[in-house]
């Protein structure tokens, strides 16, 4: 069997090459039939389609057809033909069937149809093998080759920023620590403090939060950079929108004002919703039809409209004035909630918005201050059904005016010295966001839990695969 080239099920869809030998190789979704003739349903994970597969039961015995059962995986040499069924256009005349691996239908746990996405979560190991996880990481493949080809194209260089880093980039907190000091009998100094100049970077070090403060280094000297890696956060979230490992792309680019930034960070997002139609449309119809009946018509809306642009204080002060009952109450200073968010997208302007010029103090100490003292040139970029789905700002370029944030917020300046650097020598002005890419997802694929875009999530009390 194995002369022949292997032919994916996304290729044999597509043929018109009928009386052609094929080998079809992948995993039985089901298998049907009566005494004369049994068709089974071959999925290779190419595409979210299955082919079908033509047996006649007078040219197998019993024996070699029993271990195909759901989930079983073999290859199929055959003819293909014209289907003479609905719903695709060939099919395949089984002449030979080799069996790689069998699965008891006794024990495999996706042989029937419809289990809860919450029962799929707890055997991440074999969802990928649902059509619904199918198409998700499908469609996560889709949008990381996009990023890279649309900065790839607009001139941007890719830059590894570190993993493992001794800054914490937002001020957050809640960092995972990289050590090896024995977690029994650490190393101590003489005020009982734990000494990590005897770990192995000779300092405290933790996962990253964040490639920014790198990205910008990099943007010092090349002009356009973009991050795209895993970053984490130890917060205790057991939420549908957190999880402690994920992914961020981050651009970071000399010379660009807010105004820049904002025309970036939507250009961007079109551009991916456009690539997504245009190169997902099977795996899109799929999750519309199942999960989200206007999943395919809000990319179009996002492609379709000019984000709405307005400042903090303005949409302050449309959602006091809008008569609704917040769960979180809003006034100027407090941050935004994903419930006002999504009134804004979704009720008041009926399309994204980016909001600009966020209160000092609830927002980072890189972000550049404006003139009145009292607001920084942040933005975030809110979306339907999401809320905010990119945060950036111009980055505050002048040495003397860091300097003093920083040390207003308490950040001790020996552990951002390279940081300040850049605004010693040859400092110029910048921009940049962060865009989450499981939130991305979460948007495009119309799934309601990140856990559910993500192969392997990563949750408090949870890293079992």
């Amino acid at each position: 069997m194995e002369h022949l080239r292997r032919n994916k099920v996304c290729d044999l869809l597509k043929s018109t090459e009928y009386g052609k030998e094929v080998l079809v190789k992948g995993w039985v979704r089901t298998r049907r039939g009566n005494k004369n003739v049994q068709f089974i349903a071959l999925n290779d994970g190419s595409i979210i389609h299955s082919i079908q597969v033509v047996i006649d039961l007078q040219q197998f015995t019993e024996e070699a057809l029993k271990p195909v059962t759901t989930g079983s995986c073999i290859a199929v040499k055959g003819i293909l033909v014209e289907s003479k069924g609905q719903g695709q256009t060939v099919e395949i005349q089984g002449r030979e069937i080799e069996v790689y691996g069998s699965a008891d239908p006794e024990t495999y746990p996706l042989q029937k149809k419809g289990h809860s996405l919450e029962f799929l979560r707890e055997i991440a190991h074999l969802r990928p093998r649902t059509n619904t996880f199918g198409a998700v990481l499908r469609i996560r493949h889709a949008m990381a080759y996009a990023i890279h080809k649309y900065y790839n194209d607009n001139g941007f260089f890719y830059l590894h920023s570190p993993i493992i880093t001794g800054s914490d980039a937002e001020g957050a907190g809640a960092m995972f620590r990289v050590t090896i000091l024995d977690p029994k009998n650490p190393p101590l100094k003489e005020d009982g403090h734990v000494d990590f100049t005897q770990d192995f970077f000779g300092k405290e070090t933790n996962l990253t939060v964040s490639g920014q403060l790198e990205g910008e280094l990099g943007a010092m000297a090349l002009g356009l950079v973009y991050t795209f890696g895993p970053t984490f956060r130890a917060e205790n979230s057991n939420t549908p929108r957190h999880l402690a490992e994920f992914w961020m792309i981050e651009p970071e680019m000399a010379f660009y004002d807010i105004t820049d930034n904002m025309d970036l960070a939507e250009d961007f997002l079109k551009y991916l919703m456009q690539y997504a139609l245009d190169h997902c449309m099977d795996d899109l119809e799929f999750l519309n039809n199942m999960y989200d009946k206007e999943l395919i018509e809000r990319l179009k809306q996002v492609i379709a409209n000019k984000f709405e642009r307005l400042t903090y204080t303005k949409a302050v002060e449309i959602l006091m004035a809008s008569g609704q009952k917040w769960e979180f109450p809003v006034s100027w200073g407090t941050d935004l909630q994903s419930e006002h968010e999504r009134y804004l997208v979704e009720k008041h302007f009926g399309k994204p918005v980016i909001l600009t010029d966020y209160p000092r103090d609830i927002k980072a100490f890189y972000m550049k201050q404006n003139d009145d003292g009292k607001t920084v040139r942040g933005m975030d970029v809110l979306f339907p059904k999401i809320g905010e789905i990119i945060g950036g700002s111009q980055r505050e370029e002048s040495l003397e005016a860091l300097t003093r944030r920083i040390h207003e917020m308490n950040i001790p300046e020996k552990d951002v010295w390279w940081y300040l650097d850049t605004r010693k020598f040859g400092t110029a002005p910048h921009s940049g966001f962060g865009l989450g890419f499981e939130r991305l997802i979460l948007f495009v694929t119309g799934m309601a839990n990140i856990r559910d875009v993500i192969p392997f999530p990563r949750t408090p009390k949870n890293a079992e695969f």
